[in-house]
């Protein structure tokens, strides 16, 4: 099955709209680490908490490289098609969604560490 320019082309809004919503995670995230710095709560709820966020903040980190590098492939891919090298484009597009795959799984991921964290607030309201 031959690969067109407008294939790849498809993805560009959703891996911007996706690295969009990892860029709001991570914004969040770091207002959050802030706020607790400030509160500097319960030792055994803090340090819960601080070994969460340190988790989920590199997990968003490699959420956001996984769908740059993505991007990137995409576009790679692009370029290949234009310069008629069709092999190498489905390549480079293949790698593209497999990233963005990846991406999204650790997307999920983080979602579930973030249920933890709300989990852990949740039992030290409970003392």
């Amino acid at each position: 099955m031959p690969l067109s320019l407008t294939t790849p082309a498809l993805l560009f809004s959703a891996i911007s709209l996706l690295l969009l919503a990892y860029t709001n995670r991570f914004l969040s995230l770091a207002a959050l680490i802030r706020s607790l710095a400030n509160q500097a709560a319960d030792c055994g709820v803090a340090e819960a908490q601080i070994a969460n966020l340190r988790h989920r903040i590199r997990l968003i980190r490699w959420m956001q490289e996984a769908g740059v590098l993505s991007f990137t492939l995409c576009v790679l891919s692009m370029l290949l098609i234009y310069l008629d090298k069709e092999g190498l484009a489905v390549w480079s597009f293949g790698a593209s969604l497999a990233l963005l795959l990846y991406s999204l799984v650790l997307s999920v991921v983080e979602i579930r560490i973030s249920q933890k964290a709300l989990d852990i607030f949740l039992d030290s309201l409970k003392r």
